[in-house]
């Protein structure tokens, strides 16, 4: 339709015309004069609307899917951060029971060599202190620590305090260097000398050249003069090798430690030594040797054998 004077006016009287008929529904409530007319024009475009209602829904859905998605990924975070926190506990929890199984193994030894203890935890570890191998334990002179007493664990020998603080004290660990520890063996009760060698098993001379020695046998502590630095009777190590005779004066052996240095913990130092040398009381039960599996092959023999051999025979 071209914009003419005539289109204009058509368009102002229709305008007018579809107010009119607006006030006049309004007016007339639910008797309507138009009534009729609008329920007619609903059977006309009701069918229409539903068709885009429903081209339109899978929209409106994927955008209630989208906003659902975020609410269900907000639960999903929540529920990973509920979850983080509940592993987080257990892994305190398992710490926990780590550190008790350390504590119990740590009483037994005590209570079967008859130490006097002061338990502490290892807070640092490392060479600032001058040693290569130290540690940092948490008691010092307020808890009644004082240089060159014996530090040991659950499993055996730590080592010996070197430097004490107001509350804390520093460790020199069996396997530095520098350290030194008399030793007896299991049983035969022959003494040596133990030396650390960093990562490696400790060096042990032997003062009997000629002592019979073998793989697996157990050594502990031998003591010191009025027991500093070192108590007698705490477990040292197993021997991994020894070294063949040479018609010396000494001998030479190495030493698995029982201690592992490398994940120390929690640790006692002995502060009021045993009455009674326990000798090699406190050392662990030996492990029981494992049984080596025996195969018996039974040989059946075949009921047609001697047709074979008579068939070779024939031939």
């Amino acid at each position: 339709m071209r914009d003419t004077r005539e289109s204009r006016l058509l368009l102002v009287l229709l305008i007018a015309i579809a107010f009119a008929l607006i006030t006049v529904d309004i007016r007339g409530g639910e008797d309507s004069p138009v009534d009729g007319a609008r329920q007619a024009a609903a059977a006309v475009f009701g069918p229409i609307e539903n068709g885009v209602s429903a081209a339109v829904d899978p929209v409106g859905n994927a955008v209630s899917a989208i906003r659902d998605s975020g609410e269900r990924h907000d639960r999903l975070a929540a529920l990973e951060k509920e979850n983080a926190a509940l592993k987080a506990k257990l892994g305190s929890d398992d710490r926990s029971r780590s550190r008790l199984k350390q504590l119990d193994k740590m009483l037994k030894i005590a209570g079967e060599g008859q130490y006097g203890i002061k338990g502490a935890e290892v807070i640092a570890i490392g060479a600032a202190q001058g040693f290569s191998w130290t540690i940092t334990i948490d008691a010092g002179a307020n808890d009644g620590i004082k240089r060159d007493m014996t530090v040991l664990n659950g499993d055996g020998l730590v080592g010996r305090v070197t430097t004490v603080g107001p509350n804390t004290a520093t460790v020199l660990l069996a396997s530095d260097p520098d350290f030194t520890v008399g030793t007896r063996m299991e049983s035969t009760d022959e003494l040596g000398f133990a030396s650390g060698q960093g990562d490696r098993p400790l060096r042990v001379e032997l003062l009997n050249g000629k002592a019979e020695v073998k793989k697996g046998d157990r050594l502990v502590t031998f003591g010191s003069q009025a027991d500093k630095p070192f108590v007698p009777g705490v477990p040292v190590g197993v021997v991994s090798r020894v070294d063949p005779s040479g018609g010396g004066l000494t001998r030479i052996l190495y030493v698995t430690p029982y201690v592992g240095f490398t994940k120390l913990d929690i640790v006692g130092v002995v502060v009021e030594a045993p009455k009674k040398d326990p000798r090699d009381t406190v050392l662990p039960a030996k492990p029981r040797p494992t049984p080596t599996p025996t195969v018996t092959v039974t040989v059946t023999p075949s009921a047609e054998a001697p047709l074979d051999d008579q068939i070779q025979q024939e031939q």
